[in-house]
């Protein structure tokens, strides 16, 4: 025979690449983006979800903080705009936004457009400093309320009621100012040292009148 009739050796697989220290890096790194992105994913959603929790406790309902998000994101849109990007019924809408300008929390103004038709309104948000400052003023009132009808069902003078409660956004000079009870103290510290002195000049003033034996 003149061919080789003995099978051939099967071919043995070529051995796989290792992977180098680069590709390894750079898939570690690959897996540490994906893990910091859905990270940073929930953290921001979290973010927002607190964020619209506080506004609808400042402003009563979700519907209203939504609209009051979207509008510090997107100031001079109109009511149709913000119902397309807060996914709200237009009525419901037009409707917190009227609310909402009544009690001052949104600012509105027509919309300059050439030529004629009607020109809807936009809308814009007060800041969060003013919104933060309304809310302060109507927590203030409740207190006053509060403090003024316990002190009533406590027997109490009505008179005490002179001495309102007082909420300090930021701070500032609240080292400076005096409750009435301070005042009262310093007033009667006073009084009490004019009437030392005075008893203090009456004293001299019998011992140089005594004769001289």
């Amino acid at each position: 025979m003149t061919t080789d009739d003995s099978p051939s050796d099967p071919v043995e697989d070529a051995p796989e690449t290792e992977e180098s220290p680069t590709e390894r890096t750079r898939e570690e790194l690959r897996k540490t983006k994906e893990r910091l992105g859905e990270g940073a994913d929930r953290a921001v959603k979290g973010f927002d979800d607190n964020v619209v929790d506080l506004l609808a406790w400042l402003l009563d309902t979700e519907t209203r903080a939504r609209i009051y998000v979207y509008l510090r994101d997107n100031p001079h849109s109109t009511s149709d705009e913000v119902a397309d990007g807060t996914g709200l019924y237009p009525s419901t809408v037009r409707e917190a936004l009227a609310e909402l300008h009544d009690e001052g929390t949104v600012e509105r103004g027509k919309r300059k457009a050439e030529g004629a038709g009607n020109n809807p309104y936009e809308y814009e948000a007060i800041a969060p400093s003013d919104l933060v400052r309304g809310v302060v003023g109507d927590v203030q009132a409740e207190l006053n309320a509060v403090f003024n009808l316990d002190r009533r069902l406590g027997g109490e003078s009505p008179d005490g009621d002179a001495e309102p409660v007082q909420i300090s956004v930021g701070g500032e000079g609240g080292d400076e100012s005096e409750t009435g009870d301070d005042a009262e103290a310093d007033g009667d510290n006073e009084a009490a040292s004019d009437d030392e002195a005075a008893s203090d000049d009456d004293a001299d003033g019998d011992a140089d009148d005594e004769p001289a034996n």
